[in-house]
């Protein structure tokens, strides 16, 4: 029996570490959409960033360009919901999004850590929509 509670214990332990690990400001670096045979690096765009903040519950993310809405590259996106995570499964609920007609729906991706590294990889899927890809992207760590 006390062998079953050390066991437990430490189960839920290790689960609570990869959830604080994953915690906190992530900037991206590097995405890719893959579409059927087509790949494209969607990610860096040149005057542009966009970070991920992820807390005990919750994740959003913003992307912007550095010239504060001015020119033709002018470009605002935020987003955030729910998420869960098992292991390396992580799904995202997107409860609100700039894109509103992604709203509602669940992702679902892996995630790999490293001390400064999150790979995030997955499918994006809204058939109302038309969208199918599976995503590749890379983050590092903001802060400590």
């Amino acid at each position: 029996m006390l062998l079953l509670s050390f066991l437990a214990l430490a189960a839920c332990k290790s689960k609570s570490e990869k959830a604080g690990k994953l915690e906190g400001t992530w900037q991206l670096l590097s995405a890719k959409t893959i579409t059927g045979k087509d790949t494209v690096t969607s990610f860096p765009v040149a005057g542009q960033e966009m970070i991920k903040v992820i807390n005990a519950t919750h994740f959003s993310f913003f992307r912007h360009d550095k010239l504060k809405g001015k020119g033709t590259a002018a470009i605002f996106d935020a987003g955030g919901g729910t998420y869960t995570l098992k292991g390396s499964d992580y799904s995202e609920k997107l409860d609100y999004c700039t894109a509103r007609d992604w709203e509602g729906h669940q992702f679902d991706f892996k995630i790999r850590l490293t001390s400064d590294s999150l790979i995030q990889t997955g499918t994006e899927k809204i058939d109302s929509l038309g969208i199918d890809r599976q995503i590749v992207e890379v983050y590092k760590r903001l802060g400590t």
